[in-house]
């Protein structure tokens, strides 16, 4: 698609969403289950806010020392047995993680939750060379039966009610119709075994890099993560630079933090931390680890002193179950991998300005997502940053120019603001607003005297007393 048609195909998808009450419905009560959970899960921290100022110097210091802090983990990882591989974009991480498969012969793979494997299209990239890859978290297996995309960073299939996710069962798997949460869920769980034992390779993300032990820092609810690392024989790990923490000791507050702001959990279910493959001795493990690090566009916000701190983001879903616009218009809406507040910042980055600026334009810039945020990112603030940016390298419309244009003439030059009656005025209003403003609000019209006459005639009358 070309770049205005991503902005074209947005306000299409969110004006179908926004009118669709049985997909708000199904949003508000998810998310409304989630903000009670949050509240409960908040009461663990004596002062969460000194929490969250804990939490974002860790980050902060985790990115502003990432150079050194990768060889580090690096370092530590390859001296405990594992492998790590650099990949500088998508296509690299792709061709490195296929000659792996291959050199392993693979025909499945299994997969834990992971949002940067959606971020390089790897299942699709794979199935395109002839390997299954199957989703073993019970959302992304939902949405990976439905032909979607993950709804949302945490919940991949928030939009869905357990009506939707039977009928999709029924379908796709050939059982009879039930929404009852438990037999779903075990229906998946029996259909799954048996892919975690074909299965020659394992691939999961990483919630944390631990830079002092060389490790990764895996929280689920499912268990499905340990399976897929310990019973496939080769374990792939991807993990954006991003994920950095200088020491295992911070995950002590960080992982409550994510559990908390991610799912009103003190903790999840399943913490492991894994730092290589298994070694003489051990019971379980795959023979072989990988790390791929992921950069794609993550350098060069490091670079970027004002928005960088994008870059602290745990991925924990509060700003967007915070966010008015995403409460309206969806996850799949963004077309994107990151949606919500935070991907409105991020994906400009990873994937181009010029095709997802006017993410950064779909935003209340109420705030919320600021407050939220448990790693204290200013996002409304990097939203407009992202604004700037696109207007200084001249990503703008010849109508906005030109609209923008005559505002300032007009603006500069008393004569001109005068010209013309209200009728003329709201003309011009009406001619460059319509689109922005919106079809289905009325702009408001201005009045049949500007504030500069009424002062004149006032001043005037005032003189004449």
């Amino acid at each position: 698609m070309k770049s205005k048609d991503y902005n074209k195909k947005f306000l299409k998808d969110a004006e179908v969403k926004t009118f669709d009450a049985g997909h708000r419905e199904t949003i508000k009560f998810n998310i409304g289950r989630y903000n009670n959970s949050v509240e409960k899960g908040l009461a663990q921290f004596s002062d969460y806010e000194t929490a969250r100022d804990k939490a974002a110097a860790y980050k902060e210091s985790a990115i502003n020392n990432l150079y050194r802090l990768l060889l580090s983990f690096e370092h530590n990882f390859t001296r405990n047995g594992g492998k790590v591989i650099w990949a500088q974009n998508k296509e690299e991480a792709q061709y490195e993680i296929l000659n792996i498969l291959r050199q392993k012969q693979t025909r499945s793979v299994v997969k834990s939750k992971t949002m940067i494997s959606e971020e390089i299209h790897l299942n699709e990239f794979l199935e395109h060379n002839g390997i299954e890859a199957v989703e073993t978290d019970l959302g992304e297996y939902i949405v990976q039966l439905a032909e979607q995309k993950p709804y949302h960073i945490v919940t991949p299939a928030m939009h869905m009610s357990r009506k939707d996710i039977g009928e999709l069962f029924s379908k796709k798997l050939k059982i009879p119709f039930t929404d009852d949460a438990r037999d779903l869920t075990l229906t998946a769980r029996k259909l799954l075994r048996q892919k975690y034992a074909d299965a020659e390779v394992g691939i999961t993300g990483a919630n944390f890099l631990i830079a002092d032990t060389g490790s990764i820092a895996i929280t689920e609810n499912e268990g499905n993560a340990r399976l897929t690392t310990t019973l496939p024989k080769t374990h792939i790990a991807i993990a954006g630079i991003e994920k950095m923490l200088a020491s295992i000791d911070q995950l002590e507050l960080m992982w409550p933090m994510l559990a908390t702001s991610g799912t009103g959990q003190n903790v999840t279910v399943y913490n492991s931390i894994l730092s290589g493959p298994r070694k003489a001795g051990e019971a379980d493990g795959p023979d072989e680890m990988y790390v791929v690090l992921l950069d794609n566009g993550r350098t060069k916000l490091l670079a970027d002193k004002e928005k960088r701190e994008a870059l602290h983001c745990i991925r924990c879903g509060a700003c967007l179950n915070t966010c008015p616009v995403y409460k309206n218009v969806g996850g799949h809406t963004y077309n994107t991998t990151y949606s919500g507040p935070i991907g409105s910042v991020i994906t400009p980055h990873y994937e181009g300005m010029e095709k997802f600026k006017h993410l950064s334009y779909s935003s209340s810039l109420c705030g919320s997502c600021t407050a939220v945020c448990p790693v204290r990112i200013n996002i409304h603030n990097l939203l407009l940053l992202n604004r700037k940016q696109s207007v200084e390298q001249q990503m703008v419309s010849k109508t906005e120019k030109l609209g923008f244009r005559l505002w300032r003439k007009a603006m500069l030059n008393r004569s001109l603001m005068n010209m013309g009656g209200s009728g003329v005025k709201n003309l011009i209003l009406k001619i460059f607003l319509r689109k922005s403003w919106g079809k289905r609000r009325t702009l408001p019209k201005l009045a049949s005297k500007s504030f500069n006459q009424q002062y004149r005639e006032r001043m005037k009358n005032k003189k004449d007393i």
